[in-house]
């Protein structure tokens, strides 16, 4: 007759319960956790969106240029230059129609509007960004006309746009911040007085 005991089963089962709890414990260990590039975004300051056949690329509000004796920021009623890219997937060529935003009483589209099949409408600068655009961009503005608020470097302006085929897309574009740190116009030892 062959004998059982319990103690030898509890003995046998001990390893693979404390295996089983490590598995548990190890793949615990990163769940919940902040991850390097989960807040990681592109290189360059502008918004990009999507409707249809068109992907928007580094939209964004011009930095505006200061003299250096004041802030840089524009200031109500005045008219201010966009850029963007608006790049074509599709095989067949969209139109810009409109664009809109509440922090302007008008947006105003000069120059092409037309987005051709496989290429890019480029809106407001001189060079498209590197890998963005294939081919001969067309060119084009777009200005948001009689601010209806100040706009400062940093803040984000909502924009609509309106495709002929894709339809409408809105997002936030930035106002952009300049590529070179300020510098203070500030004579040594002038004026900003350390409590001396």
């Amino acid at each position: 007759m062959k004998r059982r005991t319990v103690g030898s089963r509890i003995g046998s089962a001990a390893p693979v319960a404390v295996a089983f709890g490590a598995a548990l414990l190890v793949t615990g260990c990163a769940a919940g956790q902040i991850t390097q590039t989960d807040t990681q975004v592109a290189a360059i300051n502008g918004t990009s969106a999507q409707v249809g056949t068109i992907a928007v690329r580094n939209a964004e509000v011009t930095y505006p240029e200061s003299d250096g004796s004041g802030p840089a920021v524009y200031q109500p009623n005045s008219d201010v230059p966009t850029t963007m890219w608006l790049v074509n997937e599709g095989n067949k060529a969209d139109e810009l129609v409109s664009a809109r935003t509440d922090a302007a009483s008008t947006v105003a589209i000069e120059g092409s509007k037309v987005v051709p099949a496989q290429r890019a409408l480029v809106l407001g600068a001189d060079q498209p960004a590197t890998g963005e655009v294939t081919g001969d961009p067309t060119r084009g503005t777009l200005t948001l006309k009689g601010l209806t608020r100040q706009l400062r470097p940093g803040q984000m302006v909502e924009i609509t746009l309106t495709f002929r085929d894709a339809g409408q897309v809105t997002f936030e574009m930035p106002v952009t911040v300049p590529d070179e740190p300020r510098v203070s116009t500030v004579e040594p030892g002038g004026g900003h007085g350390g409590g001396h």
